[in-house]
């Protein structure tokens, strides 16, 4: 018999699968090798910012952020497109308000500054007080004033206390008679200030100056209240010695004036009858 000889085929590999490993290992290698170049190369930022301008501009946008690039010689051409220029509207016409007459302001305008209206109760008080004491204010006795929110009852020395003393002369016994009466009437906040000149006291009784003030506003205080018409929770006495002078301590005159005792009222009400 002869013998029989057996061929075996092998097994071809099949197509497009031996290509991948090769194909993925190049682009690997490409990725670092442009990783490196970048890594390595420097990028012009003027020219950038040309070409970032230039592209703004064909697309009508303007240079909005930081200056705009330096002038650089290149075959690049930019074209400057000028804003439109819109003309601004014309102004409108403004019409002045009429300004209200002078007694329809609620606020008086005195050396620039808004002060309010003039309280009618310090009004009233005042009114009353310069009625009672008619006959006083005119031989000097003693004035009254008042602002937006207080009445002052001023008594000069002369006729109030004798030269170093603090004991109220008997001439104030009917004066203070009729202001307690107006006071009466009327609520507020009661202060009486004494005041003095700046020659240093000789009397052996007071310490300063200070004690002089405080003890001619506190005499002034106890007659007010002797008589209990005026509730003593309202009254209250203060010595300020040559502190807040009128006129500047220069001339016998003037210290005279600076000699005083002061009573303010304020906040007064006279339109409530007062109850204590």
């Amino acid at each position: 018999m002869s013998s029989m000889k057996i061929i075996k085929k092998r097994k071809t590999a099949e197509p497009g699968a031996s290509w991948i490993m090769t194909f993925a290992d190049l682009m690997t290698l490409l990725l670092t090798f442009f990783i490196l170049l970048l890594s390595f190369s420097n990028i012009d930022a003027d020219k950038y910012k040309m070409i970032a301008q230039s592209m703004a501009v064909s697309f009508g946008v303007s240079w909005i952020q930081g200056n705009p690039p330096p002038t650089v010689q290149s075959d690049i051409s930019v074209i400057v497109i000028p804003e439109e220029i819109v003309a601004p509207p014309p102004p409108e016409e403004t019409v002045e308000e009429p300004k209200p007459e002078p007694e329809t302001f609620e606020k008086q305008i005195v050396n620039n500054q808004a002060v309010k209206a003039l309280d009618p109760n310090v009004e009233k008080l005042a009114e009353n007080l310069i009625q009672k004491l008619e006959t006083d204010i005119a031989s000097n006795s003693l004035s009254v004033s008042y602002d937006n929110n207080r009445v002052m009852v001023r008594f000069s020395e002369e006729a109030s206390f004798s030269s170093g003393s603090s004991e109220l002369k008997e001439e104030m016994d009917p004066i203070l008679t009729k202001i307690i009466e107006v006071l009466a009437k009327c609520e507020g906040d009661i202060i009486v200030s004494g005041y003095t000149d700046d020659r240093p006291i000789t009397s052996g009784r007071f310490r300063s100056n200070w004690d002089l003030s405080a003890a001619r506003a506190v005499s002034v205080v106890h007659q007010l209240t002797q008589s209990r018409a005026l509730n003593a929770d309202r009254i209250m006495a203060a010595g300020h010695a040559d502190s807040q002078a009128l006129v500047p301590n220069d001339s016998n005159e003037n210290r005279a004036k600076n000699r005083r005792v002061e009573m303010k009222i304020f906040n007064p009400d006279c339109a409530s009858p007062v109850s204590w």
